[in-house]
């Protein structure tokens, strides 16, 4: 199984970490990460890439991600939608095929951060056609452990026997608090994905945007890419 926190229009990475495991956890208990990725990412411009960033309430600094509220005071969908249908995709190769989509999800009013984020994850598991079952942390219960020992907390609480890990968390991941739960520990080693961006020569390739940019210049053939980078 494995273990992240929620993010919104999520990269190709986190897609990756979905795919290859057979259960994922959403963890919406820990503390909000000012300037982190839970409430905003990269997609494509024709130039620079572009940073849809959704605003969400000051709050407190120790606002844990599923306290988070998003403000709506600020024109954000309407901004997102357009950067995504007028200025970054419009002209891709299957734009139209995930536009009435994309247009409901910008229609609704949402208020809760976390329900966003994977409203955008879901969307994206549905379109690369990834079963992955997603539960919330916060549906399993009171974990009080931190870092290694809250991911040991939480593998052990679903049954887990491995623990599918990014490159992120090798400075800080203790295998031996896994172990002594039972728990062993893997890998992902993501390596991304090279492939035809519609606005750009071939040898201009960005990496690193939210997983839209290649569902929309790769259509049905996303997972496969994806899938096969990682031989």
């Amino acid at each position: 199984m494995a273990v992240h926190q929620p993010h919104y229009l999520p990269w190709l990475g986190f897609l990756d970490k979905l795919d290859r495991c057979d259960l994922f956890v959403v963890l919406d208990t820990v503390q909000f990460e000012r300037r982190g990725w839970q409430n905003r990412n990269y997609v494509a411009g024709r130039g620079a890439p572009v940073l849809l960033t959704v605003p969400v309430s000051q709050g407190n600094r120790d606002d844990r991600i599923l306290d988070k509220s998003i403000d709506n005071t600020q024109k954000w969908r309407s901004k997102h939608h357009k950067a995504l249908a007028e200025h970054c995709y419009r002209k891709a190769p299957y734009w139209s095929e995930h536009e009435e989509e994309i247009s409901l999800l910008y229609a609704r009013e949402w208020e809760d951060l976390t329900d966003l984020a994977l409203a955008t994850t879901r969307m994206l598991m549905r379109a690369f056609g990834i079963e992955t079952p997603m539960v919330r942390a916060s549906e399993l219960g009171d974990f009080s452990g931190q870092k290694s020992e809250l991911i040991a907390q939480i593998c052990a609480k679903a049954g887990a026997d491995i623990y599918l890990s990014g490159e992120g968390a090798r400075n800080y991941l203790d295998a031996e608090i896994l172990a002594r739960h039972g728990i062993g520990l893997e890998w992902q080693e993501f390596r991304h994905p090279v492939y035809r961006q519609h606005q750009r020569d071939p040898d201009d390739f960005v990496p690193r945007m939210a997983a839209l940019d290649l569902l929309f210049n790769a259509g049905p053939d996303s997972l496969r890419i994806l899938r096969q980078a990682r031989a």
